[in-house]
């Protein structure tokens, strides 16, 4: 316990200062890789100041289905439909093409393995660690936003289906029915307590957004717990559970409820067990492997922006016809962390690859989430200038 708790102090410490250092500082990196950073000065391999142990593990886990389900209660449907629908799933289509021909190359030139794995990495897509970004900058309902959000759910669900069916231990075609099974029972607990909820219970969810009640936040966390728990029975990857359950609550509850439960949900989640998510995660990697031979991180982030980045900057021209908007859009896109976490974690519990080459691509998702966005948004604010300078 004691290990346990001084685990916890450092991880909340982190979380606390490295948002004071980014204001004090004016910092314009996300703060997710200071979390990433200070985790891996605490981690184990250096001052040993946070040991991860199952305690410790599971509340990562948590933060990690927090961060999804925060990406499904913020998508909106405009963004798979229509133009931008249609966009995002070529986009991730020809990006999972390139990925399996540049994983092939890769394994064949590194030594390395798990062709699957890598190509799966290299087809995601940061929603859930971006989003945030998008609404802090008002752009949540621009185009710019809707496209985004549009290219970052299929970066997200087409990798985690891809986990789930491809990543299996089990046969593709057990896991496609394990797929489906979760997919029934999903729709089922979406669509069931809406029939029996009358105007009582309406009543008793709204009074309970103003008392210590809370009912209808302790209602999500528990969708969201139960998804999660769901989503493993079934042999599925648990962050599949968390996304569909974001979805859920975004299409079900009332646009008043919604957003007073989100602030409260964001409080949990952002206030805590996500930062605690990206802390362990630096925690967690084998920095010395990639000191010693950094050349298959640097590989792989570059492979990030020519998979996943490089097909959007030709498919939005003319959705995106403004080059420097579609030069951030295609960064971003290319931004990468948590589903390579997912990916890299399942590939050594099932012993497909090393802990040093899973510390290579989370590296390089760390230092895609460090460098693409920050060029990207210098890009719009370069523009931004000379327009004003010029008027």
């Amino acid at each position: 316990m004691h290990s346990e708790l001084q685990s916890l102090v450092a991880i909340a410490a982190i979380s606390a200062f490295v948002p004071i250092l980014v204001g004090i500082l004016r910092l314009k990196i996300a703060e997710v890789v200071l979390l990433l950073g200070f985790g891996i000065l605490l981690g184990p391999e250096m001052a040993g100041w946070i040991e991860v142990d199952d305690t410790i593990g599971l509340l990562s886990e948590l933060g990690l289905g927090l961060l999804f389900f925060l990406a499904g209660l913020e998508l909106e449907q405009r963004a798979i439909r229509g133009q931008s629908g249609k966009l995002a799933a070529i986009g991730w289509v020809i990006s999972l093409g390139l990925a399996l021909i540049v994983a092939f190359i890769f394994v064949a030139t590194e030594k390395a393995h798990g062709v699957v794995g890598i190509a799966i990495a290299l087809t995601s897509t940061a929603l859930g660690t971006l989003l945030p970004m998008i609404r802090d900058r008002g752009e949540l309902d621009s185009k710019f936003g809707t496209f985004f959000m549009g290219a970052g759910a299929w970066g997200e669900f087409g990798p985690i289906v891809a986990i789930s069916v491809l990543l299996s231990t089990r046969s593709s075609f057990a896991a496609i029915i394990s797929l489906v099974a979760f997919a029934v029972v999903a729709f089922l607990l979406a669509v069931v307590p809406s029939r029996f909820a009358g105007d009582r219970i309406r009543g008793v969810l709204e009074r309970g957004h103003g008392t210590s009640s809370q009912t209808a936040l302790r209602l999500t966390l528990l969708l969201v717990i139960l998804m999660l728990a769901l989503a493993g029975s079934f042999g599925l990857d648990v962050v599949l559970g968390a996304f569909i359950a974001g979805i859920i609550v975004r299409r079900f509850s009332p646009p008043v409820a919604e957003s007073r439960l989100q602030v409260r949900i964001e409080a949990i989640g952002f206030g805590f067990l996500i930062p605690l998510f990206f802390v362990v995660s630096g925690a967690k990697m084998d920095v010395r492997s990639i000191a010693e031979n950094p050349r298959p991180m640097l590989i792989f982030f570059v492979a990030l922006l020519v998979v996943r980045g490089l097909p959007q900057w030709f498919l939005y021209r003319s959705a995106i016809p403004d080059p420097r908007q579609r030069a951030r859009f295609t960064l971003y896109a290319a931004t990468g962390l948590p589903i390579i976490v997912a990916v890299t974690t399942i590939q050594v519990e099932n012993g497909v690859i090393t802990a040093a080459g899973a510390a290579s691509m989370v590296g390089a998702g760390a230092l895609s989430v460090l460098v693409f966005p920050l060029v990207g948004n210098a890009l719009t604010a370069k523009a931004k200038t000379t327009v004003s300078s010029s008027t």
